[in-house]
């Protein structure tokens, strides 16, 4: 029997019918607000080229690592789904049978935040009417593929009708971003597309490529990083053209939130330069050069984000096979207050910096990332992202931030993906798990109904763009 797959209007609101009804109201307010998404990984070139989808799998499957890594745990070998995104080898037939294995492994997402996604994508944005099976697959795999080959199914359609104000990319600094150049030049798209700076590989000299991306940062450049003054030249160089390209943050991701100067820079940088920096040196490197980033970012005022408290490609063969981003990242504990006290020390009170603290460590939150939020002008909450950013983690880190670091320390939601199709989708959890939190405080009599009604407001609008320094 085929299963009819329907949305409940009512999803994640709390069951308690009074406050139900007070998030209802709540969600009806801000729902249809535009999507502002300042941290993400879609291609730029898809919206520069206006690029059709080529086919269900490659859209919806591909690309996210959320949803691939569950059938990978399930003995569902990556490459029958198309990874990784880009393949040239990868058949039609091949792209079919990859939906069939997802409708086939349907039944473990009961309970995710992925069957909220794919649920919302099929059922919203391509009028999808049954549930997805064995016997359902290339029915819906069809139907899907017959959406995709209309004109209003491409990037920048879609950038319409989900109304995404505001996108950012994430892009390697040697990146000459011609397809934002592309995208900003052309009077007929009205949206914005931002670059974000994401230097880590040029800040890891224990890598062994670093000394040859050095040589490229040189070589794009015009400054000699044979030295670790002329590093940081090169490094402002690019961070001035992105800004110049409408970035408004940049984007680091390292073993933990170290950054404090070094004394020796300079001849630990030439130890580095000669692959001859011990595993300790190259460490205190990489922080040095993080605290350059922060001290360029308070003199730029390009907005600091930073995400640690991942182990990232766990597994040897296949981070070989596959590359990076493929969903073999696995969270980590990490400490904070005394990490982060050189950096804040020194810039914490700069009116001209801002960092946005994010991170898999959910025990963090209220013990140490709230309470810094809380006390300095430039720190900001960021949201739960990849593994905790499911509706009952949302819950919980509003709960654990919010009474010491308050709402208005915290940086709108982030979707954080390459899957284009649930942008919208992931916003909406976002929005229906912040209301159901602030009805919940109505009821309580923690909240007026104005005052959650603004707050909701601010959570979905204004507060990304101050965080973030999205033009209105």
């Amino acid at each position: 029997m085929t299963e009819p797959l329907t949305l409940n209007p009512d999803r994640l609101f709390p069951a308690e019918p009074q406050t139900r009804a007070v998030a209802r109201k709540l969600y009806d307010q801000i729902r249809d607000l535009p999507i502002l998404s300042p941290h993400g990984h879609v291609p730029p070139a898809w919206i520069a080229d206006d690029t059709p989808f080529p086919d269900p799998t490659n859209l919806l499957l591909t690309p996210d690592h959320y949803v691939n890594r569950i059938m990978h745990g399930q003995g569902v070998d990556l490459a029958d789904l198309g990874v990784p995104m880009g393949r040239t080898d990868f058949t039609p037939e091949q792209a079919r049978n990859a939906w069939r294995i997802f409708c086939r492994h349907w039944h473990l997402y009961r309970g995710t935040p992925m069957k909220f996604w794919m649920e919302a994508e099929l059922v919203d944005i391509f009028g999808v009417t049954v549930r997805p099976s064995e016997e359902t697959a290339d029915q819906i795999y069809d139907q899907i593929a017959e959406k995709l080959a209309q004109p209003d199914y491409r990037p920048r359609a879609l950038m319409d009708r989900f109304d995404i104000q505001f996108i950012a990319t994430t892009d390697d600094p040697l990146d000459d971003l011609e397809h934002h150049a592309k995208i900003r030049d052309d009077a007929s798209f009205t949206r914005t597309v931002a670059p974000t700076y994401r230097p880590d590989k040029y800040l890891e000299p224990a890598r062994d490529d670093w000394n040859g991306l050095m040589d490229a940062l040189a070589e794009k450049t015009g400054v000699d990083t044979g030295t670790f003054a002329g590093w940081v030249e090169a490094m402002e160089d690019r961070r001035a053209f992105f800004k110049s390209m409408g970035s408004t943050s940049t984007d680091h991701s390292h073993a933990d939130l170290g950054a404090e100067p070094l004394q020796d820079a300079e001849a630990v940088y030439a130890r580095a330069r000669r692959g001859e920096a011990s595993v300790e040196e190259c460490t205190a490197l990489r922080k040095a050069f993080m605290f350059e980033q922060a001290r360029m970012a308070s003199e730029d005022g390009l907005v600091m984000t930073v995400h640690p408290a991942v182990v990232r490609n766990h597994h040897q063969g296949t981070f070989e096979k596959y590359g990076a981003d493929v969903g073999g990242d696995i969270p980590m504990q990490i400490e904070v207050v005394r990490t982060l006290q050189p950096m804040l020390n020194a810039f914490g009170t700069n009116p001209n910096f801002r960092i946005i603290l994010f991170g898999m460590d959910e025990t963090v939150y209220s013990r140490e990332v709230g309470p810094l939020a809380g006390f300095y002008p430039s720190v900001y909450v960021g949201p739960p992202w990849w593994f905790i950013d499911a509706p009952d983690a949302i819950k919980r880190w509003r709960k654990s931030v919010t009474e010491y670091g308050t709402f208005y320390k915290t940086c709108g939601f982030i979707d954080d993906t390459r899957a284009f199709m649930s942008i919208p989708a992931r916003h909406d959890v976002a929005r229906r798990c912040d209301v159901s939190h602030l009805a919940e405080l109505v009821v309580e009599g923690r909240l007026e109904l104005d005052e959650a009604e603004q707050t909701a407001f601010d959570l979905t609008s204004t507060l990304p763009r101050k965080a973030f320094n999205i033009p209105s």
